[in-house]
């Protein structure tokens, strides 16, 4: 029988997920008749690129199985580790100058030796091309990239950053073959020449990729397949579907509400549920451009009336959990300062907070959404929001909403009052959580100064190796954007991987920012 509480993997994504008990049937190895059948792989988030250059977003799951980068997290580790390169670390003590040596010989999938040219290449190309959705933002503190000989690469900081490291093992920073990916521009042919575990054999544009295992491959990683196939579906029902008639083997990415809770209840020997901790959050934006969304009030106000326990249930049946601050809960800096300084909802207190800046009328807010971001919920969300505010008699909510491409371009411009984003973090630290929000030029297109936070705690934080010794910092970052309220957390995701039952290896194919590495992944022999 199909039973969470039997078969329930807690699988935290900043602890080893090496250590989990194997009640459920997971076995340590695998082969049968049918080892070499290709895994099949659904999810909900296709690439848009094939490109790393021109790639900030899901494109990333498939990314890190084709291509590789100099360091990535290897089964359990919590900080990242060397893949293609062999040893990396920094060579003083101000944490502004990082050195990596290369594996040797390692090769890309077409022969080609990657060496420390490739390196530099592929890091100066993102720079280069500077692609609107490219990952360009990440490397602000980066000032050159010097190759010495074939083997070391060396990387002079503009500024101390001990977040470096986590920066190079996003697959944002692909090692990419420079024969074959133009330098100012780019590559349009839709093919891929890498080094990671698999090579990409064939792509189907938005509804398949088939990947084969890559001989040539050195880095960690050591596969457990021979080949997966990554099917992309527009929702989640139509893959749980697919799923249920053993069309593809797992799920990843994408799971409603809905179903994961159809999936729990239904008694399914067939299938099996893992859930593991997620770091994606969900928030609002209040645009300081809008009349109403500038006053301190209004903003307090809010989050004085929003029932984030109200959202976690009736919209999300309890599949995430509320969320009192920026940073998520599992990692260091972590609070709970909106719920201590707020506490439980209440009209009578958000009335009074209005009341003592001279508001006495009801306030009129345009919250926007999006359409086809971050799942079928967001729509419900947003109307549990407006029920929510408008029943406290303190606010008159209109909703509207666009496509993403719209979307984004709309709040680039500032012309949203409040508007709900998602984030997917780029590497597992609290300063990934606080400083593409902050700034005069930030992720979000609304300026926020913050002087304190961007002039002090964050370089003084970036300057300090051991991330334990930097919690204080992030703290009171923390309290300061919840003082000034232009950003509202809401919610912290879960991760659900829901598979058959003859497929092993789910609860360890999560790296610490939850992309999925396939390569963990095998049937279960056959007795």
């Amino acid at each position: 029988m199909f039973n969470r509480k039997r078969c329930r993997q807690h699988v935290a994504a900043f602890a080893s997920l090496s250590a989990l008990a194997t009640g459920c049937g997971v076995l340590s190895s695998g082969s049968s008749d049918d080892a070499g059948r290709p895994i099949v792989v659904g999810t909900t988030s296709a690439p848009s690129t094939l490109d790393p250059a021109a790639s900030w977003d899901g494109s990333w799951e498939l990314f890190r199985n084709i291509y590789q980068t100099l360091l990535a997290y290897p089964n359990g580790a919590t900080t990242p580790q060397p893949d293609a390169a062999e040893r990396c670390a920094f060579t003083d003590s101000s944490s502004r100058t990082y050195r990596c040596e290369l594996r040797e010989g390692v090769t890309f999938s077409d022969g080609h030796a990657l060496d420390a040219q490739a390196v530099k290449y592929s890091i100066d190309r993102i720079r280069a091309i500077k692609a609107p959705s490219g990952p360009s933002g990440l490397l602000g503190s980066l000032d050159r990239v010097q190759a010495v000989g074939d083997r070391e690469v060396v990387f002079h900081l503009n500024q101390p950053d001990a977040t470096f490291p986590f920066v190079l093992a996003t697959p944002a920073m692909s090692i990419v073959e420079p024969a074959d990916y133009p330098a100012r521009s780019l590559r349009k042919d839709g093919k891929v020449s890498g080094s990671g575990p698999y090579a990409l054999r064939a792509n189907d544009d938005g509804k398949k990729a088939e990947l084969v295992a890559n001989k040539s491959y050195k880095g960690f990683a050591q596969r457990k397949n021979d080949a997966v196939t990554i099917r992309y579906f527009h929702n989640s029902s139509s893959m749980v579907k697919a799923l249920r008639g053993r069309q593809i083997d797992l799920t990843y990415r994408g799971l409603a509400a809905d179903d994961i809770v159809s999936l729990e209840s239904k008694k399914d020997e067939n299938l099996q549920l893992v859930e593991g901790s997620g770091t994606d959050i969900s928030y609002l934006v209040f645009n300081p451009k809008d009349p109403w969304a500038n006053k301190p009030a209004v903003r307090k106000a809010v989050a004085q009336v929003v029932d984030r326990a109200a959202i976690a249930h009736k919209v999300y049946k309890d599949t995430v959990d509320p969320l009192y601050s920026m940073v998520p809960k599992g990692l260091t800096g972590h609070t709970t300062g909106f719920f201590d300084y707020y506490g439980e909802p209440s009209t009578s207190k958000a009335r009074r907070i209005l009341t003592d800046d001279g508001i006495t009328q009801r306030v009129p807010l345009t919250l926007w959404y999006t359409t086809d971001r971050y799942g079928s919920e967001t729509a419900q969300q947003f109307q549990e929001l407006k029920r929510q505010l408008d029943g406290s008699g303190l606010f008159t909510i209109t909703l509207k909403s666009r496509p993403w491409k719209t979307y984004v371009e709309g709040y680039q411009k500032g012309e949203y009052p409040v508007f709900g984003r998602g984030w997917f973090p780029d590497f597992p630290d609290a300063e990934n959580f606080i400083a593409p929000f902050v700034g005069n030029k930030n992720a979000l297109g609304t300026p926020y100064p913050a002087p304190k936070i961007t002039g002090v705690l964050l370089p003084r934080s970036r300057g300090e190796s051991n991330r334990a010794d930097v919690a204080k910092d992030f703290e009171e970052a923390q309290q300061i954007l919840v003082d000034d309220v232009r950003l509202l957390p809401l919610w912290q995701g879960r991760q659900y991987v829901a598979a058959n039952d003859d497929i092993s290896g789910a609860e360890r194919a999560l790296d610490p920012s939850t992309i999925m590495t396939v390569w963990q992944l095998y049937r279960k022999p056959s007795w």
